[in-house]
């Protein structure tokens, strides 16, 4: 396996996309705007001016786009991946998207011939960076196997999690997890700001406690230093949660902190701040 098609250059693709070249593969690239891409172009990704000649002659087929409806653009849309890859070809999904597209998409794909994995990854823009995001697999276990070394170049925990579908139901309880520690770190900061507390103090106490956290030590020093650059969208997180409930719902499971949760985050969007990170649900508290 040695040429990429990566569909989707974003603050975690271009990352991934250098992990991928320094790990020997050749790595071509289609993203809606040309210029946002031109630092990896620079540094040996190949540019391609369509999705489909992004698909074409390609070993592999990365995608980790923004929303499930780009995800259905990528894969179904006029000029698709799955009718220009060829037979053989492996695809992978890494967006947070809905398994019910995740198994639309594999059963189209083993049609064609090919090879469809859903890979979500958590980590954010950090791991991205550093090679060691954690990626969930659903999907045939030998398609797994063989994209092993695709997978060792961008992330650290790579599990297979079962069937078509069961890396995206991963990811939802991955997500459900987060926004139960950053809600409850944001409601600890509000707290100690309304007490007076010193909040470096609070944070260098309590950050390698009981309450420690991925939340807490990343995010949270972020949210001390007035920093809301995302590592991760706001906006994408709120459509994780919305998948998430959705499933939820389907199978009759009652997930009262995160429907809270969600709701802060809509109001957050609802106000033009969904281009902030995940830890601007801070604002929340502090326009409360």
């Amino acid at each position: 396996m040695k040429k990429i098609g990566f569909i989707g250059v974003g603050i975690m693709g271009k990352s991934m996309v250098r992990n991928l070249m320094k790990a020997g593969f050749e790595v071509s690239i289609y993203a809606r705007t040309k210029a946002k891409v031109e630092d990896v172009l620079q540094e040996g990704a190949l540019w391609c001016n369509s999705i489909g000649s992004c698909a074409a002659g390609k070993d592999a087929v990365i995608t980790i786009v923004g929303f499930p409806k780009d995800v259905e653009e990528v894969y179904f849309a006029e000029g698709n991946i799955l009718d220009s890859a060829a037979a053989g070809t492996y695809l992978i999904d890494m967006t947070t998207t809905s398994p019910q597209l995740a198994i639309r998409i594999y059963e189209k794909a083993k049609k064609n011939g090919q090879h469809a994995l859903d890979a979500p990854v958590t980590g954010g823009d950090t791991g991205a960076k550093n090679g060691t995001l954690s990626i969930l697999a659903g999907g045939e276990e030998q398609d797994f196997h063989a994209c092993m070394p695709l997978f060792e170049a961008m992330g650290k925990t790579i599990v297979y999690e079962g069937s078509a579908g069961c890396g995206q139901h991963t990811k939802m309880a991955n997500q459900i997890m987060i926004a139960g520690a950053l809600s409850g770190v944001c409601e600890a900061f509000a707290y100690a700001q309304k007490a007076g507390l010193d909040m470096d103090k609070l944070y260098a106490s309590v950050k390698d406690g009981a309450a420690a956290s991925f939340q807490l030590s990343s995010l949270g020093a972020k949210i001390l230093k007035d920093d809301y650059a995302p590592g991760f969208f706001l906006k994408h997180f709120i459509k994780d949660m919305k998948i998430a409930a959705q499933k939820a719902k389907d199978r009759d499971v009652n997930l009262e902190v995160l429907n809270t949760v969600l709701e802060m985050y809509e109001t957050l969007e609802d106000k033009g701040m969904g281009d902030l990170g995940t830890q601007g649900l801070m604002k929340y508290y502090e326009e409360s």
